[in-house]
């Protein structure tokens, strides 16, 4: 049995953790030294982000180039009516939703689209690496940087009733590309095609942020070791082992990270339905002074972060580096113009 009154640096709002045997005091300690990452700040990534917070993992990087739309509330459950009406970048409105609820932790927004270049300062110093992306480019990536760096990362996902989770444990458990030894090809479902329900997204990042507990107390025995996915609509659920790295696998067994190096990687990349977004780079714009130059031309607003306009039947978005998201066009579309 625990005695909280023999740990009295534990803050109180942690009492009912410390009391569960897998965590204990000296878990909370370790949760609290803890420093963890999470890429991309939507549905899974927020709640992901909701559920350490309030756990009391001491530093949690949010990293997430996307801006808070009105469309996100219904499932991402960090954001509100206010930050969708400011257009708040997504990593900047949840360090400010997680300091109001825990004062005691570190976030740290970044802002930034997760590139080779600039993974290795991005991920530096954090322990466990958690998805809440939505595209396989960027997993991969993931898995790349990993592996190499045998980093312990959570893949998770989840589109309309289905949510699937795998934790990949370098060196240990089979990776990504072990599972996927290819990214999946023909018409992918996302939450733009196949909708989503808030409680698939909820249960799969509760599988995952447990998980992240398990590898920051050192419960590494109790770690789930299969690709798990489940169907919340049908009661579906399978599970694949992942127990070892697959043989012959390009990363893990080759340790060939060619997504690290860039290959492949496209300077313009689909966005979800009829969108694209525009990987810029070195070439910074002024928010203000593009929308004085646009406002004759359409709706603008901005702020310090993003900068939105709209004139039918487009919808673009603009960031201070020169990225740029434009809604209601194609790929093919936009070489046409």
């Amino acid at each position: 049995m625990i005695c909280l009154e023999r740990v009295p640096e534990l803050e109180p709002r942690y009492s009912r953790q410390v009391l569960f045997p897998g965590i204990g005091a000296e878990g909370q300690r370790r949760l609290a030294a803890s420093r963890v990452a999470i890429v991309g700040c939507g549905a899974t990534g927020s709640a992901l982000a909701t559920l350490l917070g309030r756990a009391g993992v001491g530093t949690i990087r949010i990293i997430d180039r996307d801006y808070v739309e009105p469309s996100n509330l219904q499932r991402q459950s960090l954001f509100d009516e206010a930050d969708a009406a400011e257009s708040l970048p997504k990593a900047v409105a949840a360090a400010r939703k997680i300091a109001a609820f825990n004062s005691q932790i570190a976030v740290e927004p970044r802002v930034a689209d997760l590139t080779p270049a600039n993974i290795a300062p991005l991920l530096e110093g954090t322990e466990v690496v958690l998805d809440g992306t939505d595209n396989f480019e960027t997993r991969y990536l993931l898995n790349d940087f990993a592996v190499k760096n045998f980093l312990s990362w959570i893949y998770t996902a989840a589109v309309g009733s289905y949510g699937v989770t795998l934790n990949v444990l370098p060196g240990q458990s089979a990776c990504l590309a072990c599972i996927f030894p290819d990214s999946p090809e023909g018409a992918i479902e996302t939450c733009e095609t196949a909708g989503i329900l808030n409680s698939a997204v909820n249960l799969v990042a509760s599988i995952a942020a447990t998980e992240t507990l398990k590898l920051l107390v050192g419960a590494h025995d109790r770690l789930r070791r299969t690709l798990l996915g489940f169907d919340v609509w049908s009661n579906g659920r399978a599970e694949v082992a992942a127990d070892r790295p697959r043989i012959g696998c390009r990363t893990c067994g080759e340790r060939e990270f060619v997504h690290l190096a860039g290959e492949g990687r496209p300077h313009i990349t689909l966005c979800g339905r009829n969108s694209v977004q525009i990987h810029e780079r070195h070439r910074p714009i002024d928010l203000a002074e593009m929308s004085r130059r646009l406002r004759p031309h359409g709706e603008v607003r901005h702020n310090d972060f993003v900068l939105k306009f709209w004139t039918e039947p487009y919808e673009m978005t603009l960031f201070p580096d020169g990225r740029a998201i434009i809604k209601g066009t194609t790929v093919a579309q936009l070489g046409r113009t």
